[in-house]
């Protein structure tokens, strides 16, 4: 195991930088922050563009980067971590990999976030997205009405949508975790993006490999899903990928890991935290 390359010779807690997932926002990682806060920690939870608070600019890695260079820009002079679900985690990876930002940074936990956009299940969801997005466009056209997407969520009947593989079953990560209770599924608040903002997403992370990113980060990675996941298919490749790597699986958990089993996913979010400081 190869510690980071970070210093921290003021001895400073490790603040935290939370980065949500797709059609979501910062909001959802309040039991977090307040957990982190409560620890000592700095916290700040970021929203993407499209998302929340930036809901009015059209998403971009570019954007997400930016988004994510002002948060880290607020805290205190330390080491930051940053914790990603899904959309976030990738992009997390992604700026952990670029060259410099290994300076300050302690250590990333990805959640929900260990399928290659580079693969074939990413690509097909972008499309199916896409066609979602035009058939809410072309209704409009056809109506001549501009729709709130909240009322396009209740009359627009959009069919579930599968990657074409199962969750892979393992071992919980630690024997603390093998009895949780699950809380009741949140919504972080009543605005959602629309299908649009999934094919930009998507747009934008196929072709960018989140394994090489692992692999060309130079901090601690630690990775967390829901046992119930189907984006941990390449769980093992990623863990594979990182020179300091750490694999936890929540059992009963799906892909928002966070909100479905929060005070599981907040034991190992305090491990993570402890094992990035240690290595500073």
């Amino acid at each position: 195991m190869m510690s980071s390359n970070h210093q921290n010779p003021d001895g400073a807690p490790t603040s935290v930088v939370f980065v949500h997932g797709m059609r979501s926002s910062g909001a959802i990682w309040e039991n977090q922050v307040e957990h982190v806060r409560a620890a000592g920690h700095e916290a700040v939870a970021v929203d993407l563009p499209a998302h929340g608070s930036r809901r009015h600019d059209r998403f971009s890695m570019d954007g997400a980067f930016e988004a994510l260079d002002d948060a880290v820009a607020t805290l205190p002079s330390g080491p930051v971590a940053l914790v990603g679900l899904s959309l976030g985690g990738y992009t997390s990876l992604a700026w952990a990999a670029r060259p410099g930002n290994a300076d300050r940074l302690a250590g990333v936990l990805a959640a929900g976030c260990t399928s290659d956009p580079k693969g074939k299940p990413v690509r097909l969801y972008r499309d199916v997205a896409k066609s979602v997005a035009n058939a809410v466009y072309l209704g409009r056209r056809l109506t001549g009405r501009v729709v709130h997407p909240s009322v396009h969520r209740a009359r627009l009947s959009v069919p579930s949508m599968r990657f074409p593989f199962r969750p892979l079953r393992s071992a919980p990560g630690g024997a603390d975790l093998r009895q949780v209770e699950i809380a009741p599924r949140q919504t972080a608040e009543m605005y959602r993006p629309t299908w649009d903002v999934v094919t930009d997403a998507l747009t934008h992370l196929v072709g960018r490999s989140s394994i090489a990113n692992v692999r060309a980060a130079q901090v601690p990675v630690w990775f967390v899903n829901g046992a119930r996941d189907a984006m941990r298919i390449e769980e093992q490749k990623h863990l594979a990928a990182a020179r300091d790597g750490a694999l936890v699986v929540i059992p009963n958990a799906g892909h928002d890991v966070n909100t479905e089993a929060p005070s599981a996913f907040n034991r190992v979010l305090t491990r993570a935290l402890a094992d990035f400081t240690g290595r500073a």
